[in-house]
């Protein structure tokens, strides 16, 4: 005890040891400005990332914008072309409220509130996206906007040049059709147990050439030969004489130019073909209107009246 109060005592009246007691002060009371200066910093990082990640989202957001008045633009041209009325709309001031001024960042030495986080940033970034990937719609296409009619359907005259049996399958044949084009096309039909082969040689027929081809046991079926159909019965279309390979059926009153393919996921044969009938005559009818070979004739089942055609 007496020790300790002589040593106290000693550097009370030492100006070296008081020196070195104010120096260790200082020195802590630096420490602490430099922790202080090192949190502000990181604040400071913090909203600078996020001001550059507002800036991005909103260039990104005003690209987007363009896109979708551009897409706009086409779908208005698109519908006048087609003679769709365009009706007027006001204009809304709700889209100009969206569009926020970018606020200054605050100075580090001033923050009060605690700036976003990189994982919500993350998050919203997220959400931007989300929202700009819902808002891309694809175009449309001028198939879109035509009427659903026969006049989509690329009906032709063919010859069939051969016919054989499909070697994996019973009921199909496989024939080598001239539609009109540089060479042949390949078609598998299931006639066998309706049509025999030797009726199956060098005939004249009706095809729909705008299918989407698909293979049939193997084999790339490119078109479909048109029947008179019922369950007891199938007969081949045939076209009015003097009609040649690539001769287009025509309807009246249905005037548009057919699909380049059907696209199979809208259905459109599936939409006409319960209008496609053989009359009282036995003529090939689509609601009542003839296929027809201009200047040349009608098309007609053999025997078949009031009958599918498919």
């Amino acid at each position: 005890m007496f020790l300790a109060r002589s040593a106290r005592k000693m550097a009370s009246s030492n100006p070296a040891f008081s020196k070195l007691d104010q120096r260790a002060s200082e020195a802590d009371q630096i420490i602490e400005y430099l922790k202080q200066q090192v949190a502000l910093l990181k604040e400071k990082a913090i909203l600078q990332a996020s001001v550059r990640e507002e800036k991005k989202l909103r260039v990104e957001n005003a690209k987007l914008k363009k896109e979708i008045e551009a897409l706009k633009e086409q779908l208005v041209k698109t519908e006048i072309k087609n003679g769709v009325k365009q009706i007027g709309i006001p204009a809304s001031t709700s889209s100009d409220s969206s569009i926020v001024t970018p606020k200054s960042p605050p100075q580090p030495a001033s923050v009060t509130s605690t700036p976003p986080t990189p994982k919500t940033l993350k998050g919203e970034k997220k959400k931007d996206k989300a929202e700009k990937k819902g808002e891309k719609k694809p175009a449309v296409s001028e198939d879109d906007l035509k009427p659903i009619d026969v006049s989509r359907l690329d009906l032709r005259v063919g010859c069939i040049l051969s016919a054989k049996k499909h070697p994996d399958a019973d009921s199909l044949y496989i024939e080598e059709v001239d539609v009109g084009e540089a060479t042949p096309r390949t078609v598998v039909s299931g006639l066998v147990k309706h049509i025999p082969l030797e009726q199956m040689q060098n005939r004249m027929a009706v095809l729909l050439c705008n299918l989407k081809p698909a293979k049939m046991r193997g084999v790339l079926s490119q078109a479909m030969v048109m029947c008179a159909s019922s369950p007891e019965k199938v007969e081949i279309l045939d076209p009015p004489s003097g009609a040649v390979p690539g001769d287009r059926i025509i309807f009246h009153g249905f005037p548009g130019e057919p699909d380049k393919e059907l696209n199979p996921k809208k259905k459109t044969w599936e939409q006409i073909q319960p209008d496609l009938l053989t009359n009282k005559e036995g003529v090939a009818t689509y609601k009542g209107v003839p296929f027809e070979v201009k200047e040349k004739g009608v098309c007609k089942a053999q025997t078949m009246s009031g009958s599918s055609i498919k």
